[in-house]
């Protein structure tokens, strides 16, 4: 059977499991739009309106996880509040050209992108040691955080498969914090990107209210369980985790 004529059930019952698997992915590393955005189009709905609902109905996966990293959070308020107007920022601007433009250019640029902030989050032990020499307060460094957040912000507006390990890539190079603390900015900013997106896209009114309702519950539900299991890893398996979820969705773009 079709899943286009599936009874509305079934349909609300493949939403929401999409929804607990996306959000427990976003909870430990990201890549949960890689669950959602295909169960929309295969239930019948076209790109764009895919796209957005999916944008919106993860949003809640983010929120989840920030409870299980409260602490973490707390300490860093300051910082936060300088990254929001890049992420918002770049939100925005990633709106616009998916709302505004083709979408064929960027797409080729997507999985070389996602690509390339996997090899620096590999890599970020031996970059912030060859960096040590600059104190963690240095320009360069303060310039290329906030650089980097807007451009991954864009990217988040646009699509966001990938979004939690780009900003982990750019905050492990910038910033001189053990990868809990990380997860748990990621989650702040993750939620921020994606909720600037999501304000664009309801007042635009592209989005489909019952499957994003359904994949808010999910997601919801799921990010609460995937930070509750990632606090219970040991730091060195998280970085695994982040690596291999960071490959898998390279892999995943360049095969389309």
């Amino acid at each position: 059977m079709a899943t286009t004529v599936l009874p509305l059930l079934w349909r609300l019952t493949i939403e929401l499991a999409a929804g607990v698997a996306a959000g427990v992915a976003n909870g430990i590393a990201g890549g949960g739009t890689f669950i959602t955005f295909p169960t929309l189009l295969a239930l019948g709905l076209p790109s764009l309106t895919a796209n957005v609902t999916s944008s919106v109905g993860v949003l809640p996966s983010y929120v989840g996880g920030i409870r299980g990293f409260r602490a973490e959070i707390r300490t860093h308020a300051s910082l936060l509040r300088t990254l929001i107007p890049p992420c918002v920022g770049g939100a925005l601007v990633g709106c616009a050209l998916l709302l505004l433009f083709p979408s064929s250019a960027f797409h080729a640029v997507v999985p070389w992108l996602v690509g390339l902030g996997t090899v620096l989050f590999t890599l970020s032990p031996l970059i912030t040691k060859r960096l040590a020499h600059l104190r963690h307060d240095h320009p360069g460094r303060t310039w290329s955080l906030i650089g980097g957040m807007f451009l991954v912000a864009i990217y988040g507006g646009y699509f966001g498969a990938g979004l939690g390990i780009l900003l982990l890539a750019v905050m492990a190079i910038s910033l001189p914090y053990d990868i809990a603390t990380l997860q748990g900015l990621r989650n702040v900013l993750s939620t921020i990107v994606n909720g600037a997106a999501a304000v664009v896209f309801i007042t635009r009114s592209h989005l489909v209210w019952g499957a994003a309702g359904m994949l808010a519950l999910g997601t919801g539900i799921g990010g609460l369980a995937g930070a509750a299991l990632l606090k219970r890893l040991r730091p060195s398996t998280v970085r695994l985790v982040v690596v291999a979820c960071g490959v898998a969705t390279t892999v995943r773009l360049f095969w389309g």
